[in-house]
């Protein structure tokens, strides 16, 4: 028997050949090259990474009033509720460093960021493009709204290089815009999680005076390395992050 060890998946059944053209007409189109890349990084990352999802909610009632407040200059301007999650996650990084991390399995090693740099997944016509913005905790709301539209703007037309995509410690994926009421997001090596955010619904909840009080939910769903982080250590995180995205007003000062 050799001691040489196995390569991880060379065991796995082959990848099924079928002629699909056998039960009807069909078109095939090659796949583009940032498809490919993409799909070997997630491909990477969902298998050696033990990905284990934590859902939750936060109440963004008083964010959505907030953020819809005329502008200081009297534009029409209305920033958007990622800009107010990026700002939530730095205080939910900083209150939980563990999430704050990028673990070297092979060293043994746990490197603990004492920065704050979060990347937003953008859906671009080439595919998803996963710019970083950079300093997040020296940025306010609306200087972080003005990023993000900057550096969407140019993902979608112009593409991002690898220098735009490299250094996050945390990445925030938002569905908010489409719909869902939550997914599991594969974590963006090497990084440690992942957040997903799908559309606000209101909901009705009981009121301290037994009255029905309407308030608008948000979906949480986050994705951890189980390696180094446990369930409980999430739910604390989405606790702390949904108090923080309940509490607008802290975030902009």
């Amino acid at each position: 028997m050799s001691d040489t060890p196995t390569a991880f998946g060379a065991n796995l059944p082959p990848w099924p050949q079928t002629d699909f053209a056998a039960y009807g007409e069909v078109e095939v189109k090659p796949l583009s090259r940032m498809q490919k890349l993409t799909g070997n990084h997630l491909s990477r990352n969902w298998l050696t990474i033990p990905h284990v999802t934590h859902h939750d909610e936060a109440d963004v009632t008083e964010l959505d009033i907030v953020r819809k407040r005329p502008a200081a200059d009297g534009s029409d301007a209305r920033i958007t509720p990622l800009a107010f999650l990026v700002k939530a996650s730095v205080a939910a990084l900083r209150a939980h460093p563990q999430f704050n991390a990028s673990l070297d399995p092979l060293a043994g090693t746990v490197v603990y960021k004492r920065y704050f740099n979060i990347g937003i997944a953008v859906d671009t016509p080439a595919g998803l493009l996963v710019p970083v913005l950079r300093s997040c905790d020296a940025k306010s709301v609306p200087q972080l709204a003005d990023n993000i539209a900057a550096i969407s703007g140019k993902a979608r037309l112009k593409g991002l290089s690898m220098a735009e995509m490299s250094g996050g410690c945390f990445t925030i994926s938002s569905l908010g815009g489409i719909g869902g009421t939550g997914f599991t997001p594969i974590i963006n090596a090497p990084e440690v999680a992942i957040l997903g955010v799908t559309k606000s619904q209101w909901k009705p909840t009981r009121a301290e005076d037994d009255r029905i009080a309407w308030r608008l939910m948000m979906p949480l769903s986050l994705s951890y390395d189980h390696r180094l982080i446990n369930g409980a250590d999430a739910a604390r995180f989405v606790r702390s992050l949904a108090d923080a995205l309940g509490q607008p007003e802290r975030l902009l000062a």
